[in-house]
């Protein structure tokens, strides 16, 4: 075997005793101008319908035979699916698969909205159209493939198992494979940004009271702050951010 290649989103080939084989999908046989005979081709549309990828062997015109892949649905991706549904989170499927293999695939994960046949150059793009109707875009994926895609979304989400340049792409990584982590970064951001929020109106009321008193505003009234009690008042305002931010020890995720 010689002159080995990778064809980008497509299979790959090589030169096997001086000829030219293919294995690929349905864009090898588009670009290699190759059709299918009627049982091939009855086999890989219930192949396809029933969420198997069909990848093709070709040499010249002739397609000297098809295998078929299937990946097994996790539980975990269910789970992890219905629960940002619950949290009111448009959910959508990209995919370099056939539209029947995603079509499949995304029945099984109770996604309503797909996009199959996806190039990995194209992967970015389809982002970028979701976010122009002004929808923040949080994109998770693992691979190489994926790495464009990570970089257009406003959140880049890389599974830990992943490949290190999807890693290096995204702005957060699981720490597992585990796809439930995506619920519970979107609990732990929400319930980070409600601190935040708290303790900064909690500082902005205190310093509002605490400086005009410091100031001594309330001299002609006969009452003026000590520095002493007035550094004890300000290590106060500091130690109720502080102890208002552990309570994010206790978020259940």
């Amino acid at each position: 075997t010689t002159d080995f290649s990778a064809l980008s989103g497509r299979g790959v080939r090589a030169t096997i005793n001086g000829k030219s084989v293919y294995i690929g999908g349905p864009r090898i046989l588009e670009e290699r101008a190759v059709r299918l005979d009627a049982t091939l081709r009855a086999a890989t549309k219930k192949a396809s319908d029933d969420g198997k990828t069909v990848v093709y062997v070709i040499e010249g015109r002739n397609v000297l035979g098809a295998i078929m892949l299937a990946d097994v649905i996790r539980e975990e991706s269910r789970e992890a699916v219905a629960t940002l549904h619950s949290m009111g989170k448009r959910v959508a499927m990209l995919t370099g698969d056939s539209k029947g293999v995603a079509a499949w695939v995304a029945k099984e994960l109770g996604i309503k909205e797909y996009f199959a046949e996806v190039l990995p150059e194209n992967k970015a793009e389809t982002v970028k159209k979701l976010q122009t109707d002004g929808s923040r875009v949080a994109m998770v994926g693992d691979g190489v493939n994926d790495a464009p895609a990570l970089t257009q979304a406003d959140i880049g989400i890389a599974i830990g198992a992943g490949t290190d340049v999807a890693i290096e792409s995204a702005g957060i990584v699981l720490a597992s494979s585990d796809p439930r982590g995506v619920a519970k970064i979107v609990t732990l951001s929400k319930t980070t940004y409600s601190k935040m929020v708290q303790n900064l109106a909690w500082a902005t009321g205190y310093n509002a009271l605490a400086i005009p008193l410091a100031a001594g505003v309330t001299s002609a009234l006969g009452f003026v702050l000590s520095p002493a009690f007035g550094a004890v008042l300000m290590s106060l305002s500091t130690i109720v951010v502080a102890i208002n931010a552990q309570f994010l020890r206790k978020v259940r995720l």
